[in-house]
């Protein structure tokens, strides 16, 4: 008996630091081995992380540099492209000239136009076409109908349909970001389970209760890829609807530069865009990170 009892005590856990005797009179130390804390290794992780983005960038820019600057004509020919050097130079002139910002402002009020038009809608479309039997036989075949039609070739209908050009270039913007937010949420509200629904129905919710405390929190995840999504895409018809028939704008400004042979200029206008739409995307995912922060994340290791 004694024996059990002292391999109870034994076994007893033990705080860290403290040190204890058991029946034997032996003296027992407390062995947990210490591991490094895990805020620290997610730091160092990110950091890495961070480091080797950077370094692939910085590689890339630096062969880019190699191979212009060498006039290497290997299929490719790298010889008639601008070297870093000299677009580096031509964004400078750019930053110091008030056209610039004109038109990068101008770009950014459109796409802001188009694509909070495109994410109301949508959402809502999308609730209404997953929710709705009715919504869905009477709206359903128009919209798939539409959706495969690429938003740049509704470039002459806009021409024709509204007044200004500013007007059409928004109406393109919106098209070609509205069916990536209306699929996602229509597909998100259609899997949502069913179980959760059924589960605040026998609480005695209302139907405007199950929408706001069920539906609207479980389809955000699907919204928020579909708004993602839609970014993108509202930056590719926007670029290319202020080509065909913008006024101002980076992507009227990048194919005058064309048209004239300053090809330094037109990847300054490249890198804007890029620019501009990594950061308009980088809201976006942010925004759903904030908004869905009650979802488990998966913890890197």
């Amino acid at each position: 008996m004694s024996a059990v009892t002292g391999a109870a005590v034994g076994t007893k856990a033990i705080p860290s630091g403290a040190t204890a005797s058991d029946e034997t009179g032996f003296r027992t130390t407390d062995l947990a081995v210490e591991t490094p804390d895990a805020d620290s290794v997610s730091g160092r992780s990110a950091w890495v992380s961070r480091v080797i983005r950077v370094a692939s960038v910085a590689v890339a820019i630096g062969l880019w540099q190699l191979l212009t600057a060498s006039d290497v004509r290997a299929g490719l020919r790298f010889d008639t492209l601008p070297t870093v050097t000299e677009i580096v130079a031509e964004f400078g002139e750019h930053l110091g000239t008030g056209q610039y910002y004109l038109d990068v402002a101008q770009s950014l009020i459109r796409i802001v136009t188009g694509f909070g038009l495109a994410a109301v809608i949508g959402v809502l479309a999308g609730i209404g076409l997953g929710r709705s039997r009715l919504l869905a036989d009477v709206f359903g075949p128009l919209a798939e109908l539409v959706r495969p039609i690429p938003a740049i070739a509704l470039v002459p209908v806009a021409i024709l349909l509204f007044p200004s050009d500013e007007s059409g270039i928004v109406f393109i913007t919106f098209t070609a970001s509205l069916f990536p937010v209306l699929v996602s949420t229509r597909h998100a509200t259609r899997t949502l389970p069913t179980i959760w629904e059924d589960a605040i129905r026998t609480l005695g919710a209302t139907r405007r209760e199950v929408l706001t405390r069920v539906v609207v929190p479980g389809i955000l995840p699907g919204v928020f890829s579909g708004l993602s999504v839609g970014m993108g895409v509202a930056w590719i018809c926007l670029i290319s609807a202020e080509m065909i028939s913008g006024r101002l704008g980076i992507g009227y400004r990048t194919w005058q530069s064309y048209t004239i042979v300053d090809y330094p200029a037109v990847f300054v206008g490249m890198i804007t865009i890029g620019v501009l739409g990594f950061l308009t995307s980088g809201i976006v995912e942010l925004a759903g990170r904030r908004v869905t922060r009650w979802l488990p994340r998966e913890v890197a290791s």
